[in-house]
């Protein structure tokens, strides 16, 4: 088996989840990348990775990452889970279908890679989760509802996952990007940030890669805030 360090990126063709693929290569690792739209496939060629078209939405398409990754090198050291985006709506406007939706997109998005992928973890002894989630999991916005109440959800997941693998050596963080240079950005949402400025998406990225390094190897069940202090509540 080889000792390459390898990471897979979910939703991994534009954005911070791109900007976690390229910095993670920068840094030496082999990338897998999972995309809708084909970019990855494109994204993971330049960074001579592997790339899959399909959705975090779909088990199916997630075990054909997972399963390319482990053929052409044999290990997963980090998985990095980004995410689209969810239905929104006034809070009493959304349907129970898009309630739904919310958590597929924005909560069962890391259970399905995290289930496929920490068997092969326990394996290795070894292993990294990084979920890029949201500035507003614990100071909601009405702005994202869903995002807002599948991420607080995801959080509590985290704790969990990182109670019950710590031991094995297995850690699980959460990344909350604020207003990030990937969305529209207004002076409105400018100005309420103590900075003064949208953050890049290689802000955000330089984050996961801190996370999936060994520097932060005493770091799990974390939710690392990126958004210029924006929110600052503990």
């Amino acid at each position: 088996m080889s000792e390459q360090k390898v990471a897979i990126v979910t939703a991994g063709g534009s954005g911070m989840g791109a900007a976690a693929a390229r910095r993670l290569a920068a840094d030496g690792f082999k990338v897998a990348i999972l995309s809708s739209s084909g970019k990855g496939e494109a994204l993971a060629q330049e960074l001579g990775g592997i790339g899959v078209t399909g959705s975090n939405q779909s088990s199916d398409d997630l075990k054909r990452l997972v399963d390319s990754t482990m053929s052409t090198w044999g290990r997963v050291d980090v998985l990095v889970n980004s995410a689209g985006h969810g239905p929104r709506a006034q809070i009493l406007e959304i349907t129970d279908e898009d309630w739904h939706k919310g958590i597929d997109v924005y909560l069962l998005n890391v259970i399905r890679p995290t289930r496929l992928v920490t068997p092969i973890m326990q394996a290795q002894k070894s292993g990294v989760i990084i979920n890029i989630s949201t500035a507003w999991a614990f100071e909601p916005s009405a702005m994202f509802p869903t995002s807002a109440v599948a991420r607080a959800g995801l959080a509590a997941f985290t704790k969990i996952f990182a109670d019950t693998y710590a031991a094995e050596n297995i850690r699980m963080n959460n990344v909350l990007p604020g207003w990030i240079d990937s969305l529209p950005a207004t002076e409105e949402r400018r100005d309420g940030v103590p900075m003064k400025r949208y953050g890049t998406s290689e802000e955000v990225a330089a984050t996961v890669a801190f996370l999936a390094s060994s520097g932060a190897g005493y770091i799990t069940g974390q939710n690392i805030k990126v958004d210029g202090g924006l929110t600052r509540s503990v």
